[in-house]
């Protein structure tokens, strides 16, 4: 008899045993399926089956499209390590596509492993993916930390975290590293951050940090910490000969504010100069991605120098000049336009067309000229246009008294592009 089609993708969760640890529900989803989705290790955790499997691209807008094709299959499974929810695929694909399209049947995760390998409780933890956020972010959640978990990945590992920890004076953490959980070859390894500097480990493992009794916060030194946005201009590279555009902390705080960035958003930078928007915005979007547009390759250069400086792997430079550059990028929530000297109002229609209905186009310009000209293009977006005249004056001491500098002044445009109504 044959088995009905199912409604809904199955997203299921396998840890590195494979098949062998799944419950005999999960083993008959697989082998009622038709079209398994997943990357090359979930692919190879499942083993033989009937059904055609798909690997996914690392790209998470191009998986996306992906997971679309294959919900129209009469038995589609996708397939992840461990616990889907939990930083695992399933949030966003369910964010994107719809929670009712999916039904989700987890794994144990492998941090949930960790934790009792080391007989530590994990309800009080620090949890964090280093592929998905920057290292200084993560450091700085640690300081303050009782307990963390870490997915570290090729560029993170235990050891460079550790590094990064000792380089910020962190030095009050028992290291655990768990390696190949679930498997034949599982080990863990107890060490003190100075010893696991020096350490290598399997690709699959997991780091858990427990703080030292008694041992308080060390403080984030002085100015040199990263915020989450808002840094100070002079955090980001200018260079020498050439010299990318930044906008203003204050500015860039209101315009990503009003851009309402969400962790999985896919967001543009039009005309991104030096990169502190883009950076800043990949630092709120941590799942997702930003696509800094920049036509001069000198700054391009730049902006690419000041991610890598801020860990903002999310963040992809796009060569090319707006808004032809727009035609291979996936659709963005969110888009911010500035500095450029160029006239904005075919940018402004082009970017807002691709723009998600619910998302927002900000708007930065320096004069009044183009404020009359951008006001009038986006009020023919057929939304409402909300305008921001920003004059700030930062405060300074000089000797024992305090002035105020002035910033030059600027103009914040923002529209959000309806949802469709529901009819």
């Amino acid at each position: 008899m044959t088995a009905e089609p199912r409604s809904k993708m199955v997203i299921l969760g396998v840890g590195d045993d494979g098949t062998a640890g799944l419950t005999e529900a999960a083993r008959r989803v697989l082998a009622e399926a038709d079209h398994v989705l997943g990357a090359p290790s979930a692919l190879g955790l499942v083993g033989e089956i009937a059904a055609r499997k798909e690997v996914l691209e690392p790209e998470m807008p191009a998986a996306l499209e992906q997971v679309r094709a294959a919900m129209s299959s009469r038995r589609p499974v996708l397939v992840c390590g461990g616990d889907p929810l939990f930083y695992g695929v399933a949030r966003y694909v369910c964010d994107r596509l719809g929670k009712d399209g999916f039904e989700v049947v987890p794994h144990v995760s492998s941090m949930q492993l960790a934790f009792a390998r080391v007989k530590e409780s994990w309800e009080d933890a620090y949890l964090a993916s280093l592929s998905d956020r920057p290292l200084a972010t993560v450091v700085d959640r640690i300081r303050t930390a009782e307990k963390a978990g870490l997915f570290p990945d090729e560029r993170h590992t235990p050891a460079e975290v550790a590094r990064a920890l000792l380089g910020q004076g962190i030095d009050y953490f028992r290291a655990y590293v768990c390696e190949n959980l679930g498997s034949p070859d599982e080990r863990v390894t107890q060490a003190e951050l100075p010893e696991l500097a020096a350490m290598e480990f399997s690709p699959l493992n997991v780091l858990i940090l427990v703080r030292e009794p008694g041992r308080p916060d060390r403080a984030a030194g002085g100015e040199g910490g990263r915020r989450l946005f808002g840094n100070p201009d002079d955090a980001f590279a200018q260079g020498e000969p050439v010299s990318g555009p930044v906008t203003q902390a204050e500015v860039r705080a209101m315009a990503l504010a009003q851009l309402d960035i969400r962790p999985t958003s896919v967001v543009w930078d039009v005309g991104a100069g030096s990169g502190s928007l883009a950076i800043e915005a990949a630092r709120l979007a941590t799942l997702g991605a930003v696509y800094a547009i920049e036509p001069e390759a000198a700054v391009l250069a730049l902006l690419r120098r000041n991610a890598e400086e801020f860990g903002a792997t999310n963040v992809r430079a796009v060569d090319g000049r707006a808004p032809e550059a727009f035609a291979d990028l996936p659709d963005p929530d969110a888009v911010f336009i500035g500095g450029l000297t160029r006239q904005f109002d075919p940018l402004i229609e082009a970017a807002f067309a691709r723009l998600r209905p619910g998302g927002t186009l900000a708007v930065n310009v320096a004069t009044v000229e183009a404020l009359s000209s951008t006001y009038l293009a986006m009020k023919r977006l057929g939304a409402p246009a909300r305008a921001w005249n920003v004059m700030i004056a930062r405060g300074v001491e000089q000797m024992e008294s305090l002035r105020f500098d002035a910033i030059p002044p600027s103009f914040l445009l923002a529209a959000t592009k309806p949802a469709p109504s529901r009819g």
